[in-house]
């Protein structure tokens, strides 16, 4: 074996690293994205479970908020 072959097979497991490399990281790549999406997921249906929703404005409340506050005066 002489000094070419040595560095022709230090290429070549450089190239397989690489290539296992770049596999690696792809895969890694799509399981993130579908993990990032199921956790949005799961996000979402428990925010819809333990969530309620506001109560609604009627016409009367909206009228109490748009008066003057009183009640510090009234409090003397």
């Amino acid at each position: 074996m002489n000094v070419n072959d040595i560095v022709v097979e230090k290429v070549e497991a450089a190239r397989r690293k690489i290539a296992n490399d770049k596999q690696r990281r792809a895969e890694l790549a799509e399981a993130r994205k579908h993990g990032v999406a199921a956790r949005h997921r799961q996000k979402l249906a428990h925010l819809a479970r333990t969530t309620t929703p506001p109560p609604r404005n009627t016409a009367a409340e909206r009228a109490d908020q748009s008066a003057p506050d009183t009640r510090a005066r009234e409090e003397r």
